[in-house]
Order: C-alpha cells, then sequence, then structure tokens
C-alpha cells in the first residue's frame, strides 16, 4: 500500500510541477529518481521528498522556493493526504491522512501470511550455497551462525519472488579427504593395540574413536591389509558417509534442510576442474611460470595471480572451486550466493575474477563472509567442549539454549561483525534477551485474542470499522506494519536479514508500551473491535517476520 500511496503522490506532484512551470527542471526518469524518507520525528510528517533539492540544481532556484510553489499548486486526494508543509531548506513533508493508514490494518486482516510477499523477483532463480562444512567432524558455532543467516537468506529470497535452491557443497575429496581417512586409520590401528601416533595433519577429535570402531564391526581389520589407497579411500568414504549423516541431522533439528548436497568427488570424476582449465586458456588467462599453470586474476583485480597446477602435476584447491561455482551457472542460476567463514576472506577477490574471466557479469556471484562467534557464559568465555575437548558444537549449542534462541541471536547483528553470543542471557525470561522479549510480545498479543474470545466478541476481520483508532500510538503503530513490505524487499535484496530482528525488536517494544497505558478489551464496543483488530494485524506481521527468520511464533509462553 505504501507504494501505492508514493505513486500517487508521485503523480499528483509531476502535475503540480507541470502546472507551476517547473517542468524544465525534471530529469527524464523523474518518477524513478524520486526518493522518500520516513521522518523519525512526527512533526515532520510521514513522508518527506528532497525532489525541490533536484529541481534546483537546473532552474537555479532556491530549493525553498521550489518547494513553497508545488505545495501552493499540488492537489492530493483528501483521503490520502491529510496536509503538506515545507520544512528546512526545500524539504516537502507529507502528512498522511488517518484513513489511509486504518485501511492498512484492513488490508493486512485480508493478507494474512501473504502480507509482505513481493514478486519483483520475477522468478529468477538462485543457488544459495551455505555451511559447507569440510565432512571431518560435527559442525559448530560457527556453522550454526552460517546456517541460520543462509536459510532466513533463502526464505527472504523466496518471500519476494526468487527461486531459491539451498546448497552444501561437500568436500570429500583433496587434502582435508586425505587427512581424515588417515586419521581415521590411526584410530582403527590404536584400537587394535598397535603404537600408531596421531601425525599431526590429521584431526585428533575424539569423535574418530567412535568410528573407527563402528568401521572394523562392519568391515573387519583385514580391510587395513589392502594397499593403502585403496584402504584409505574406503575408510575417508565411510567417515565422509557417517560425519555427513551428523551433520545432516544436525542442521534438520535446527530447522535447516538443502535441496541438494554436491559432491566435489563427483565433480572431480566428471573432469569438471580439466574443463575449466580448457575454458580459461581458451579465453586467454592461462599462463605456465616455473613449471607451474597460473589464473591470470590480476587482469580482474585481484592482488596477484593464482596458481591452478602445481609443478609436480597436483591441482590446487582453487581449480575445483571454480569448476563448482561454473556448475553453478551451467545448471542455469541466474544468481549465485556463497557465505563463507572468516579464513575465506583473502579468496572473494580470486572467485570473482575466476567467475568474470568465464564470462559471468560481476553481480552474477555475491559472497558474505560469516564472522566468528564468541560464546560467553556471562563475563566468561566458554573454550571447551565435552566432546570434543578442541570446540563447541552446534548439537550442544541447540540443546543448552534452544532452536529458537540460537537462531534468532545469530540474526541481530551483520553478519560480517563478530558476534558475542551470551548461552546464560539466551536461557533467560527477562527483556534482555531479545528472542524472549519478541515472542513474549507475539504470544500477548495471542493472549488478547483470546481474552477476547472467552467474551464472546467476534474475531476481528478486514470489514471492522477502525474509526476509533486515532490515538497517535496507534497511528505509530500502524505505520511501523505499513514499513513491512519494503523491509522485506530490502532485506532480500542487501542479504540482511538482521533487519528483521531489529525491526521485529522495535515493533514489539511499541507494542509492549501501548499495551501497558491502554485497555484493549474495554466497555466501549465499537473501541474494543478496533482496538482487537489492531492487535490481530500485530500478531499477523510479527509471526509472518519470525517466519521468515526461521523461528517459531508462540502463542504461550
Amino acid at each position: 500500500m505504501i507504494d501505492a500511496l508514493k505513486a500517487k503522490l508521485i503523480e499528483s506532484l509531476l502535475t503540480a510541477i507541470k502546472q507551476a512551470g517547473l517542468e524544465a527542471g525534471l530529469p527524464q526518469d523523474a518518477p524513478a529518481s524520486l526518493t522518500w524518507e520516513y521522518p523519525g520525528d512526527p512533526a515532520f510528517g510521514d513522508l518527506s521528498t528532497t525532489l525541490a533539492f533536484g529541481l534546483a540544481k537546473t532552474l537555479r532556484r532556491k530549493p525553498r522556493e521550489i518547494a513553497l510553489q508545488i505545495a501552493a499548486s499540488a492537489v492530493f486526494p483528501s483521503e490520502l493526504v491529510d496536509r503538506v508543509e515545507v520544512a528546512g531548506a526545500g524539504y516537502l513533508n507529507f502528512f498522511i491522512a488517518r484513513p489511509f493508514w486504518r485501511h492498512l490494518v484492513q488490508e493486512i486482516l485480508r493478507a494474512g501470511p501473504m502480507y509482505g510477499r513481493a514478486d519483483v523477483g520475477g522468478g529468477r532463480r538462485v543457488l544459495v550455497e551455505f555451511v559447507s562444512a569440510n565432512p571431518t567432524g560435527p559442525l559448530v558455532v560457527v556453522n550454526a551462525r552460517a546456517a541460520a543467516i543462509g536459510d532466513a537468506i533463502a526464505r527472504l529470497l523466496e518471500a519476494i519472488g526468487h527461486r531459491p535452491h539451498c546448497e552444501f557443497y561437500v568436500n570429500d575429496a583433496g587434502n582435508q579427504f586425505r587427512n581424515l581417512a588417515l586419521a581415521m586409520e590411526v584410530r582403527c590401528r590404536q584400537h587394535l593395540g598397535e603404537d600408531c601416533p596421531m601425525p599431526e595433519e590429521a584431526y585428533p577429535g575424539d569423535y574418530l574413536i567412535d568410528l573407527a570402531c563402528e568401521y572394523l564391526e562392519r568391515h573387519g581389520p583385514e580391510t587395513l591389509s589392502a594397499p593403502e589407497p585403496e584402504r584409505r579411500d574406503r575408510l575417508g568414504r565411510f567417515a565422509v558417509e557417517q560425519i555427513l549423516q551428523w551433520q545432516r541431522a544436525s542442521l534438520e533439528a535446527y530447522g535447516v534442510t538443502f535441496d541438494g548436497w554436491f559432491s566435489e568427488r563427483a565433480l572431480r570424476e566428471r573432469r569438471e576442474p580439466e574443463r575449466v582449465v580448457e575454458s580459461l586458456r581458451e579465453r586467454g588467462f592461462l599462463y605456465e611460470h616455473e613449471g607451474a599453470l597460473w589464473f591470470r586474476s590480476t587482469a580482474f583485480g585481484d592482488d596477484k595471480d593464482r596458481v591452478l597446477v602445481k609443478g609436480d602435476g597436483e591441482i590446487t584447491y582453487f581449480l575445483p572451486d571454480i569448476a563448482y561455482h561454473q556448475d553453478k551457472f551451467d545448471r542455469g542460476f541466474d544468481q549465485v550466493i556463497d557465505l563463507w567463514g572468516p579464513d575465506h576472506h583473502g579468496y572473494v577477490a580470486r572467485m570473482r575474477a575466476a567467475m568474470q574471466a568465464l564470462n559471468h557479469p560481476p553481480e552474477a556471484l555475491r559472497i558474505l563472509i560469516v564472522q566468528l562467534v564468541r560464546l560467553m557464559r556471562g563475563s566468561e568465555q566458554v573454550r571447551m567442549s565435552k566432546r570434543s575437548g578442541q570446540f563447541v558444537t552446534m548439537d550442544e549449542l541447540v540443546e543448552e539454549v534452544g532452536r529458537d534462541a540460537a537462531r534468532y541471536i545469530f540474526l541481530t547483528r551483520r553478519c560480517d561483525s563478530h558476534l558475542d553470543f551470551d548461552l546464560e542471557l539466551a536461557k533467560s525470561a527477562s527483556e534482555e534477551n531479545p528472542v524472549y522479549y519478541v515472542q513474549y510480545a507475539h504470544t500477548r498479543l495471542c493472549s488478547i485474542l483470546r481474552e477476547a474470545a472467552k467474551a464472546q466478541l467476534p474475531a476481528p476481520v478486514s470489514e471492522d470499522d477502525l474509526t476509533p483508532l486515532d490515538l497517535q500510538e496507534e497511528i505509530g503503530l500502524i505505520k511501523q506494519l505499513a514499513l513491512y513490505p519494503e523491509l522485506v524487499i530490502g532485506a532480500a535484496q542487501a542479504l540482511e536479514p538482521h533487519r528483521l530482528t531489529t525491526y521485529l525488536h522495535d515493533l514489539a517494544a511499541q507494542f509492549h508500551g501501548y499495551y501497558t497505558r491502554h485497555r484493549i478489551i474495554s466497555a466501549d464496543r465499537n473501541l474494543t473491535r478496533a482496538r482487537l483488530a489492531l492487535v490481530a494485524a500485530l500478531r499477523v506481521v510479527m509471526a509472518n517476520t519470525l517466519g521468515l527468520l526461521g523461528v517459531s511464533a508462540p502463542e504461550r509462553m
């Protein structure tokens, strides 16, 4: 509705400009270039535009003079605009009529779960790759943060009309795989009583002891007598399969499911890296130096060129990654979004260079860095895991604080910001706990509607008369609800789900304040019905927003 309002205001403004003889100052894309602001102070209206400043540059007149002339000439529908004021050096401030805001509550009740959804994506296919942890151990806390962010981004993209595909890239080949297989063999031999120390490059986690025992039970110790390539491959495959089962179960318990699990091993077996080499060679972006094959990534802004094939013929880990990203586009995705850990920050420029070298536009690949999480218990940092002795697992985190708290708190900050996660705060039933504060507001809204039903009051419907909603606080709440569709589009396009948690906190704070000062259910039947409609609209928006975050909207707490 806000978009429709803006379109009508623009139409009236353009008509006024032409009537005032000011059209010479309009750019060719005048409707698209006209920007709006939401004043923080209600004294400056509900919508504000700097239109007069743009005209002043061309007309060489003072912006305030132009704004006054436009305001005097413009005619706006009375059901939309109460008045227009000129402020400061030339701002046009619009005070929107209250019937418009009341009508918006009715629109929300009609739309229900669809309120806030849009079709700006036009069905474009987007691949969102996130988590993609090495299948060498349980998922850890930073994986939990990436999972919450990636899943929320996919939900946002779907809400605005894209077709997202969530994918987990399985690193089941290369050095990580070889080191895992080595660790498995060591654990198996240790279990059989052999004196076999763990090499420094292998994985020392105790979880591999159980996996080694299970492997020996299933396949027998005689399999350790097979030639090294065969036995290591078998050990590695077994470990990857089991660890992926752990990871999948952890993610599903966390509310995150993937549309695809993409195997690096399969990519290599299809010889996709070799095809990438040929494509880059044909385009003139490869050269040989000191026996190695180099990619000329500096041609696309990278700080140095990158080796793809070493002098001994072994490929670097960068080459399969390029092949994987090329495969994403080969599958018909219009855009690719990656969420990477902080240790991959220096990797961004080279991957962007590779995609441009393969003829993909820069905007087709978007890479987000998910920063580390520091777990705290009050003022003390939590360092160790009961299971591994080295890290805190996702399962341990969710078991202690719950899925909702974990996901919500991870989404309260930008993904590229470090996050301190206070375990005790996440479990507390207090206003300081952000997820509790928001979910409590939703349960309070549900409780009000239940009390109304017990009092045999009719359930709110979109046809209710909302004229009694006249308090500035009520109009302020409705304005917050009006911002929601734009918020969803903006958060989705910017890949910033933390905007939703900020919005929810502000909306909950406004509602809690309103509730403490005003009775919803009273002897005034008309006022009660109108306020119940507002409560129902608030509940719809809070539930919709929590849903986009992958967090539940409880009706009771």
